[in-house]
């Protein structure tokens, strides 16, 4: 019998996700995988802002912006006319755009900082059956040398796909159905002139308006292409007639993908100008479902990313909510294993993620019904589709009902800013006394702990004002058992020769006004920002008793 802390199954995007998060944590983790080696197909490409966000904090979000591609827009084509294009443009404080990335690209980058963790994905290594004890799970393991090993772990996380090993044995329900049609995709390269970063939507309408063809090409590099075709019939490439499969992971149809005589057929029925597929790297065929766990926790048993939802693959959208299921839950699970927090607070992943998830599924499923509009709809301007577009960047993703934050809400009910239970936005310009370069505020929460920033302004950058946040600062650290960063963050207008008492916190000044407009903080305001880079609360005027009443909600 060996031991661990968590087993991670599965090692997809999700799977790698919690691991590395997990061990950035300080907590003893093993991640198994059926298959012998990663698949290498492109499958799930899409990355969308508030991703990339989680990838920062990570420590992940350079090397992925060296593979990456923007993703800006996409030209579209309804009867072979031109459509308004769309634009994929966020303001120009949000950090990060929309991307594309092959999944099989991104497993590679987590699975390298996973291992820069000192934790290997072991390899090919079956998950066979799980016993619930009242103090922690016993797993048998399959290794490929015969052997059944028996492991004991607190916790066991299914990260395991739509068929969910882990699911079944937590006796969660996985309600949902399939959608009619039938898709055919290929990585593929085209050698047309259309405007690189733009993907290309064509579509025709039969006599009632009702789509009849469909091609979807979206950009993963130079001149590499991921395309999406409407396959007529309900029949495969092969011509077999297709039931749909139980899940909608890209690949799992029962008809074998089409060759590329096939695929030049639709491009030369839909290309808005004539270009020739080349270089195929994969196809497959598959029919979408969508499907939405009842819990995300049975006990010790936890569920995320397609083991607790599936949808219709618009817009990257089950590959980046299951990327957040594992940011949300693994610095929880790191509280509760290391003595820090009650078992009370793995109550809040399904709180909080379960409601994103459902949001998340009815609206990709609405939108695969509704695909025939394509060219009409909101994306086309106005403020209606600045809200669908950073709905899409999951930039308005909140827990504002959270029993995190439930009691901070009407707190902050008639203030601007972020209220509590919303993602903390980044900001630039902040100078700090020992660095000749501006920071940006993603830089100070770049950690696996708390962040508590204590505004000063005029009346608190010194003197009794400085004390008391010195002191709320003092306090909120011993109630987070010193899992908490504090930083004095002084306004612009306040001189920089003026000094808090002590040492601590350090201070970062708000030289260019942007944390002012980010956050509209008052003076002596004290905000606290999850490990996943969630507002936890916000206190005004902010005294140490408060702050440490608060945080007792996560410690203990």
């Amino acid at each position: 019998m060996t031991d661990t802390d968590v087993l991670v199954v599965g090692a997809g995007p999700v799977g790698l996700t919690l691991a590395a998060e997990l061990r950035r944590h300080g907590v003893d983790c093993r991640i198994v995988d059926r298959l012998a080696v990663p698949q290498p197909h492109a499958k799930a490409i899409g990355i969308v802002p508030r991703t990339l966000e989680v990838w920062d904090s990570m420590g992940l979000v350079d090397r992925v912006l060296d593979e990456a591609v923007p993703h800006l827009g996409q030209i579209v084509y309804v009867d072979g006319k031109a459509r308004p294009q769309v634009e994929l443009s966020l303001p120009p404080e949000v950090p990060y755009p929309f991307a594309t990335l092959p999944q099989c690209t991104t497993e590679r980058l987590l699975t390298e900082h996973l291992a820069g963790q000192g934790t290997e994905v072991e390899r090919p290594v079956e998950l066979q059956g799980v016993e619930v004890r009242p103090d922690a799970v016993e797993a048998g393991l399959a290794h490929p040398d015969d052997r059944t090993e028996r492991l004991s772990a607190r916790y066991v996380v299914g990260c395991d796909g739509a068929h969910s090993l882990v699911r079944k044995a937590a006796g969660l329900t996985f309600d949902g159905d399939a959608l009619p049609e039938l898709y055919m995709i290929g990585d593929v390269e085209l050698d047309w002139e259309l405007p690189a970063g733009y993907s290309m939507r064509s579509v025709n309408l039969d006599a009632n308006g009702e789509m009849d063809d469909m091609l979807v090409c979206i950009p993963m590099g130079s001149r590499r292409y991921w395309l999406s075709m409407l396959s007529s019939n309900g029949q495969a490439a092969d011509g077999r007639s297709t039931t749909a499969p139980d899940d909608s992971a890209l690949g799992s149809g029962s008809g074998k993908g089409p060759d590329l005589q096939q695929i030049q057929a639709v491009l030369d029925r839909l290309s808005p100008e004539v270009t020739t597929a080349s270089t195929m790297r994969w196809s497959s065929t598959f029919r979408t479902s969508h499907r939405l766990v009842d819990r995300y926790r049975n006990g010790r048993l936890f569920v995320a990313g397609d083991a607790a939802h599936i949808n219709p693959p618009i817009g990257g959208q089950g590959l980046n909510t299951g990327v957040q299921d594992a940011h949300n839950l693994a610095w929880k699970l790191a509280l509760v294993v290391r003595g820090l927090a009650s078992e009370e607070l793995l109550e809040t992943y399904h709180a909080e993620r379960h409601p994103v998830a459902q949001e998340m599924v009815n609206r990709t499923v609405q939108h695969a019904r509704n695909v025939r509009q394509v060219g009409s709809g909101p994306l086309n301007g106005g403020d209606q589709a600045q809200m669908m577009l950073w709905r899409q960047a999951q930039l308005l993703v909140s827990y504002p009902d959270s029993p995190l934050t439930a009691a901070q809400a009407e707190n902050r009910a008639a203030a601007a800013g972020p209220a509590p239970g919303h993602r903390a936005p980044d900001c630039r310009g902040l100078v700090s006394d020992l660095a000749a370069y501006p920071r940006r505020l993603f830089d100070l929460l770049r950690t696996p702990r708390h962040v508590l920033l204590l505004f000063a302004g005029p009346e608190h950058a010194s003197g009794r004002g400085a004390e008391q946040l010195e002191a709320c600062a003092a306090e909120a650290r011993r109630a987070a058992h010193g899992l908490l960063d504090a930083y004095f963050v002084t306004a612009a207008e306040v001189p920089q020769d003026a000094r808090p008492v002590g040492l601590r916190p350090p201070r970062v000044r708000d030289a260019a006004g942007e944390f002012r407009d980010a956050y509209a903080p008052r003076d002596g305001e004290a905000i606290l920002i999850r490990p996943d880079g969630y507002l936890s609360g916000r206190f005004h005027p902010a005294t140490p008793d408060q702050l440490a009443e608060h945080l007792r909600h996560t410690f203990v």
